[in-house]
């Protein structure tokens, strides 16, 4: 079994590239246009050079099809969360597949957790139909969320990762620099709030 990572730099995918570490057959990010892109793919290779993963970057300019916080644009109306952007999973997914496939990738890891369910691509729902989706295809890649079940503090003990590398990550949806104010500022603040109490 070959198994690859979809590595933003947060604090979600890297706790799992951390507890996979010796699984993993390479680790993939994407710049797809998000605004803060530079600073997630500098942790991701930082994460890959320290755990000694293969690391391959895929420069895909998705940003004239984004909405809200991450691409710096309006905010849909049918949008659950200010920086939702239209099927983004799903395209994340994909992308990553297709790459995938030349390294002969049985598994891709995707690191969904169990309050990423505000928005419908974050659910099990979603996960098991594309999953069946890719694996019907050929290569029959198929997509695992070994943390759908866990929150990012549960995964994070879970996962053993060093305050060392954990500290990396980057969880801001506007900024190559922490804006403090973004939902992925505030739920990188809460969670480590979350774990030093433990």
């Amino acid at each position: 079994m070959k198994y690859a990572i979809l590595l933003s730099g947060g604090m979600d995918s890297v706790a799992l590239t951390y507890m996979y570490k010796k699984k993993l057959s390479v680790a993939f990010t994407v710049d797809y246009g998000q605004k803060s892109s530079e600073k997630e793919l500098e942790v991701s290779k930082k994460i890959c050079e320290k755990l000694n993963i293969p690391h391959e970057i895929l420069h895909i300019d998705c940003s004239s099809l984004g909405s809200g916080e991450m691409c710096n644009d309006k905010i849909s109306p049918v949008s659950p969360v200010p920086e939702w952007w239209p099927y983004r999973n799903q395209l994340l997914i994909t992308l990553t597949s297709m790459k995938a496939i030349s390294y002969d990738i049985d598994s891709l890891i995707f690191g969904a957790v169990k309050t990423d369910n505000s928005y419908i691509d974050g659910t099990k729902k979603f996960f098991n139909i594309i999953n069946k989706l890719l694996s019907i295809q050929e290569g029959n890649i198929n997509v695992i969320t070994p943390a759908i079940n866990l929150t990012t503090a549960e995964l994070i003990k879970k996962s053993k990762i060093p305050e060392s590398l954990l500290f990396w990550a980057h969880s801001c949806h506007i900024s190559n620099e922490p804006c403090g104010v973004c939902n992925g500022c505030v739920k990188y603040s809460e969670v480590i709030e979350e774990i030093n109490k433990t």
